[in-house]
């Protein structure tokens, strides 16, 4: 710990905390709304999923299709356009806000801590952003095709409402952020002593079952082929944490 962060009172430390608060909300605020000026390229990007001249349909195959969205609500286009980017406000400044807090808890961690620390910040970081970026390429896409063109009966059309895609990729993107997150938690509990590679590895066909409940809640298509396209990420990073679990189990005293 610095002498300048023991130095500092509590006033001191809580001035200190506006003020990182005030750089991450200008920092959100300027980039939502660049984000909110550049409508048409933003909700091409968000909308892509839902034809099939998405680049992961034709890696995949299929035939033609496009989905139809509706707006059933006087303001929910406006509101949807906010909220839109306001999300990629946020995804564009997190770099920038990371940084603000970790400059702000810095000043009280030891020399060893700030090393951990730093890898930790950065590591989760780029994790989220990739579990973010898999959904958006693979993930939702599958999911958006499956349910979107399916159908009980030719005599019943689908007509989506903008107000539910838009939910269910801001749903699936954090949830997917979240669960890309599983290597560095293992690492942090193995540090921590809660966590055995030879648990994991005894463990590992109840995980599998676990893994393969948790691919069904979150796409509930009800077709193989996505069910494992979605389990299948969930079950490499089971891989990667019982890899990383054990170097961390040999190394520890």
């Amino acid at each position: 710990m610095s002498e300048s962060a023991e130095n500092k009172s509590f006033w001191e430390h809580l001035d200190d905390l506006r003020g990182s608060l005030i750089k991450i909300v200008v920092a959100i605020v300027l980039f939502s709304t660049l984000a909110f000026c550049f409508k048409d390229i933003l909700f091409k990007i968000v909308l892509a999923p839902k034809d099939s001249s998405f680049f992961m349909y034709k890696l995949f195959g299929g035939g033609d299709f496009t989905i139809r969205l509706m707006n059933i609500g006087l303001t929910e286009q406006f509101m949807i356009h906010l909220k839109t980017a306001f999300a990629f406000g946020v995804l564009m400044a997190s770099p920038y806000i990371i940084y603000v807090l970790f400059d702000f808890v810095r000043p009280a961690l030891y020399e060893k801590e700030r090393q951990h620390s730093t890898g930790i910040v950065v590591s989760s970081y780029v994790m989220f952003m990739i579990g973010v970026a898999v959904n958006y390429l693979f993930i939702f896409p599958l999911t958006v095709r499956f349910l979107g063109t399916y159908q009980v009966s030719e005599q019943v059309s689908n007509m989506l409402t903008l107000q539910s895609y838009m939910d269910t990729l801001l749903m699936m993107s954090i949830v997917f952020g979240i669960i890309f997150e599983i290597p560095i938690v293992s690492w942090l509990l193995a540090r921590f002593g809660l966590l055995k590679a030879e648990y994991m590895t005894r463990y590992r066909r109840h995980a599998i079952v676990a893994i393969l409940v948790i691919a069904a809640i979150i796409t509930p298509t009800g077709d193989a082929f996505t069910l494992l396209i979605v389990s299948l990420p969930i079950w490499l990073l089971y891989e990667l944490s019982v890899v990383i679990v054990k170097r961390v189990n040999v190394t520890e005293p």
